[in-house]
This record gives C-alpha cells, sequence and structure tokens, in this order.
C-alpha cells in the first residue's frame, strides 16, 4: 500500500510470517491473509505484499498455468507484489532452521537458478512505474568461508553479476526495473556496513563492470552504473541494530559510494542490559531462556564499553554469562514485534527502527518498506497472538510511525 501519510513509498509486509510448503500452501494463506488486511488498512487503494518464495514455492508458481492465474487473483483482490523475499532457500517453518537458511550460498549454482526463476516471477507480477526488489542472503556464512578464498568470492561475484545481467536485459526489453537486495546478517560473509563497502568496492565493481560491459556490449562506465542500479542492499533494520550501528552514517556511506538501498526491513531485535551483578545478571538469563529456540540463528553481539564481542548463537552466549564485570549490552538478533518496546525486563530496538524510517522518509533512500516479523510461531506463549492481528498491530505501529513524520519538501 502508498502510505497516507507520505505519498510515493510502498508498505508490505513479508509473507515468511505464514508457515507454507508448496506454491497451493503459499497461495492458500495469501487467500486468507492479504484480502483481510486490505479491507482493514487500504480498502480504497491497492494493497502490496511482499511475497516470500522458497526454491520448490517458485518452481511451483512457475508450473502450467498458476502464474497468470496468481496475477488476476492479485488484480481481482486489489494486491500487488512489488517486493520478493529470495533469501530462504528452502523451508522456514516447523523444522530446524540455523545456518541453513544461508544454503545454498551465492558460490553454488542453485542459488543462482533460484535467483532466475524469481527475477521471471517477479517480471510478471510487477505492477508498472514500480521497480522491483529481490532480497537474497548475505552471500555466504563466516564459518564456511574466510575473507581469503579469492576463488569463493570470484564464483560469488561472478554469479551476483550473472543476475544483474539477466535484470537488465528484461530491463531493456520491457522496462521494468529489477534489482537484487543484498541483505548483509550477522556473522555473515558481508555483516555491517564495512563489508558491505569492501565487497562493492574490491570485488563487484573492479570485476563486475568489465564482465557485464563484454556481456551487454556497452561502455563500463554503463556497465558500472547498470550493476549499481541492479544490486543494491536490503537495510534490515534488525541486523544493522544488533552490530550497533549507526544508521543514519551507514546509509550515508552506502550513498557516498553510489549504493542504492533496496528495501527497509522493518524489524526490531532484543536490546538486553546486563548488570555487572551475577544474581541479576541471572535474573536476565532466566528471562531470555525461552527465546533461545531450536529453529532459528540467534547470533547475539554483547557490547561492553567500546568493544564488541560476537556469539554465534544466543545459548552460546547464555551459558556464558558471568558477574563481577561492568555492565554490557546484548543486542540479539531475534525479530520481535514492532509494536512494543518492552518485554517485562527485556527492551527492544524499536526506538531504532523510528529512526530509520524517520531518515528514510526524509532522505528517500528507497521507496520499499517491508514489515518483516516472522518469529511469531517462536515466541515465548505469552507473546504469541492470532497471526492476522499480530501483522495488523505492526501496520498500525508503522502507519502512526510514520504519519508522527513531517512529510519532506521537495
Amino acid at each position: 500500500m502508498l502510505l497516507p501519510s507520505h505519498p510515493g513509498f510502498h508498505l508490505t509486509y513479508c509473507t515468511n510470517i505464514h508457515p507454507a510448503d508448496g506454491w497451493e500452501a503459499v497461495l492458500s494463506s495469501l487467500r486468507r491473509h492479504a484480502p483481510a488486511l486490505r479491507r482493514r488498512f487500504a480498502p480504497a487503494s491497492t494493497f502490496g505484499v511482499g511475497l516470500r518464495l522458497s526454491a520448490h514455492d517458485a518452481t511451483g508458481l512457475l508450473t502450467a498455468g498458476n502464474l497468470s492465474d496468481f496475477r488476476q487473483f492479485l488484480d481481482d483482490e486489489g494486491l500487488y507484489v512489488a517486493i520478493i523475499n529470495g533469501f530462504p532457500y528452502g523451508p522456514f517453518h516447523g523444522t530446524p532452521v540455523k545456518a541453513s537458511v544461508y544454503a545454498p550460498d551465492w558460490r553454488e549454482p542453485a542459488r543462482l537458478s533460484y535467483t532466475f526463476d524469481l527475477v521471471r516471477i517477479l517480471q510478471a507480477l510487477l505492477p508498472q512505474g514500480v521497480d522491483g526488489g529481490i532480497s537474497t542472503a548475505p552471500l555466504s556464512y563466516k564459518p564456511w568461508m574466510t575473507a581469503a578464498d579469492r576463488a569463493a568470492w570470484d564464483t560469488i561475484t561472478r554469479h551476483v553479476v550473472r543476475v544483474a545481467e539477466r535484470m537488465a536485459r528484461v530491463r531493456q526489453e520491457t522496462g521494468a526495473l529489477i534489482h537484487l537486495d543484498i541483505e548483509p546478517e550477522p556473522d555473515c560473509s558481508i555483516e555491517n556496513t564495512a563489508e558491505t563497502l569492501d565487497f562493492f568496492e574490491q570485488r563487484l565493481l573492479p570485476l563486475g563492470t568489465p564482465l557485464l560491459a563484454q556481456s551487454m556490449n556497452v561502455s563500463e562506465s554503463a556497465a558500472r552504473e547498470m550493476l549499481l542500479e541492479h544490486v543494491r542492499v536490503c537495510f534490515d533494520c534488525c541486523h544493522f541494530a544488533v552490530e550497533f550501528e549507526d544508521s543514519a552514517a551507514a546509509m550515508n556511506r552506502l550513498r557516498d559510494l553510489g549504493i542504492k538501498i533496496g528495501r527497509i526491513q522493518l524489524s526490531s531485535a532484543l536490546d538486553v542490559q546486563v548488570p555487572a551483578d551475577r544474581n541479576a545478571a541471572a535474573a536476565i538469563i532466566d528471562r531470555l531462556r525461552p527465546f533461545a529456540d531450536a529453529t532459528y540463528l540467534h547470533q547475539v553481539v554483547e557490547r561492553r564499553g567500546e568493544t564488541l564481542r560476537h556469539y554465534l548463537d544466543l545459548p552460546d552466549v547464555l551459558e556464558r554469562v558471568d558477574g563481577g564485570h561492568e555492565a554490557r549490552t546484548w543486542r540479539i538478533h531475534f525479530h520481535v514485534p514492532l509494536f512494543t518496546a518492552e518485554y517485562g525486563a527485556l527492551g527492544s530496538t524499536q526506538a531504532y527502527v523510528a529512526n530509520v524510517l524517520r531518515q528514510v522518509l526524509e532522505s528517500r533512500a528507497t521507496t520499499h518498506l517491508e514489515i518483516e516479523t516472522y518469529t511469531w510461531d517462536v515466541l515465548p506463549p505469552g507473546l504469541k497472538m492470532d497471526s492476522l492481528e499480530s501483522i495488523a498491530r505492526e501496520y498500525e505501529w508503522v502507519l502512526q510511525t510514520c504519519a508522527d513524520v513531517p512529510e519532506a519538501k521537495a
């Protein structure tokens, strides 16, 4: 939907909240939720859906006449798809996901084929005059490869360039602008602004520019422009907050190099103040244990003074907590609901999300805003509620937060 308070901005929610295996299950879930949300929040206009498709789902959608039937369903219900979540290749609910969410990574041809399928789908669904984005994994997972593995990085870069080429050809043939939105995440091959800049500056642009120039038969300056148009960043608020990044500084550094933000994912992390006192710290640990689920990775970054320390998963830090030290802050990669800032003694990065919204609405760094709270089924029991009502409360918080930001003057 277009934001009522800020025309030109699209607000969607990512359908990775809905457990579904196979295209028919995905469609059934969309039929149940999307029209109801449109009636509630955009009864007089169209309503955007951030479509999450696994590789299996994408294959099903591309079978027989499913894609044209789905486009008809969207038109009939006043819905549209401008962004797709192409990060998780396989199942995302009901089974331990953990680090397998990054597999296959961008070294593997399967990741490339999957993304090509998503390009084909989005090309068929994208409304005229709206740019479209496909989010994707942060290239690989740090424990799987080293920064010095030149052969692996060359393969990754070449695969990304091939996707950019496919998107550039779609634009030449149809006028539709589609971009790949790489999503930095803690403990992955690109997890913060510095590593994102390094990938673009040291790998994608130097290697990719001549490759794309040759394949597209254009000048190197035109090829560089194509790469920066079709390869962007998915700015996930939860991930950047966990890294203790200053959001405004991060966006400015990306902009200064010409790197565009394809979408903002509106998601909140756990923010926990751990006291030095052993007994008080133990009480905090007890409150956190229910969040240490077996389904998703919940990376933790600890800050003591100016020092940051990383833990691969929440159980790793819960078993190592001690007392007798200075107080510290934990930022935990757990996508908690946006609409509340506190969970008893635990806090969230809700204020960080609000700041990002303000910055984006003022700078117009992107026009795509996507609610991405997907952990409802693994939240502690006291925080769970009906999925439709949960999504609605997220929309209400985002809409009110945006309404509180004065519209930027042209």
